[in-house]
């Protein structure tokens, strides 16, 4: 595949914060025999891995601004263009020496993501995308899967935990989905699970509670491998609404349709109006 000179400073920038990732892991690995346990140095792991990815891209682009998961927002000269950046998406799997984790870097232009890469070090897969030039797992192009009905697919989700999420909202979602599919999946890294979409491996995703940093590389990318995008309302997707939903054509709608039926589900078991989801 061609790539442009910018998505090249992407490639560089995540393959050397992943390098450094794939040494810590290594590390946690030991780490997780030991009764001190790792968490610490998974959080010293995350720090370093964003140092790397805020130094290498601000050498390349000094005036664009950043929003980073350690950082926050960092504003930059240039008000059109800014990098948003996870160093490690998937924290919990790698704490636990589970293999699925990733790198993503997206760019946001004028309000939209226009490239992304993703790259998970373990696996040494790199995905990567830019607007209107095709999405591409190590050189090799995406395309979303071609399933028609949700009895044939699996589906996946990210799944709330301890202290984090809306429960009972997904309890009413799953249950739908567990009706109606062939499986429902859950990876632990957001990024990927948006990546394994666009190569087919997941034939749909939605997910709520998930921030900016999580799905703009991979957003691009399940779009420039033939998927549709949008809010888990149906409405235009946005990165800071918190919440995704995608699919190809027939399965992203139909992936709404099982949503909406959730949400009236559970407003009709709590008396709840027929405007909005209760909490």
């Amino acid at each position: 595949m061609a790539r442009s000179a910018l998505l090249n400073v992407m490639i560089q920038a995540a393959m050397k914060a992943g390098r450094a990732l794939t040494r810590d892991f290594g590390e946690v690995q030991n780490l997780q025999v030991s009764l001190k346990g790792p968490a610490d140095f998974v959080s010293n792991a995350d720090r370093r891995s964003e140092e790397v990815l805020y130094q290498e891209l601000s050498r390349a682009r000094p005036d664009w601004g950043f929003v980073m998961e350690e950082r926050g927002v960092v504003e930059g000269r240039d008000p059109e263009h800014r990098w948003i950046v996870d160093p490690l998406d998937g924290t919990t799997n790698f704490l636990h020496g589970i293999p699925i984790f990733a790198v993503s870097i997206g760019l946001e232009r004028a309000g939209q993501v226009v490239a992304g890469v993703v790259f998970n070090p373990a696996m040494d897969e790199l995905y990567v995308a830019e607007r209107g030039g095709g999405a591409f797992l190590n050189d090799r192009r995406l395309r979303v899967a071609a399933r028609r009905a949700l009895p044939e697919c699996v589906i996946a989700t990210g799944i709330p935990f301890m202290g984090h999420g809306d429960h009972p909202g997904f309890l009413y979602e799953a249950r739908n989905f567990m009706a109606e599919t062939a499986g429902i999946r859950r990876l632990g890294a957001a990024a990927l699970d948006l990546c394994y979409v666009a190569a087919g491996r997941f034939d749909g995703y939605w997910e709520n509670g998930i921030k900016a940093w999580d799905v703009a590389a991979g957003s691009i990318i399940v779009r420039e491998a033939g998927g549709f995008v949008t809010s888990t309302d149906g409405s235009a997707f946005d990165l800071f609404s918190g919440n995704v939903a995608c699919g190809n054509e027939l399965i992203h709608k139909a992936v709404l349709e099982q949503l909406a039926k959730a949400n009236a589900a559970r407003r009709a078991a709590r008396g709840g109006s027929a405007g909005g989801v209760d909490a």
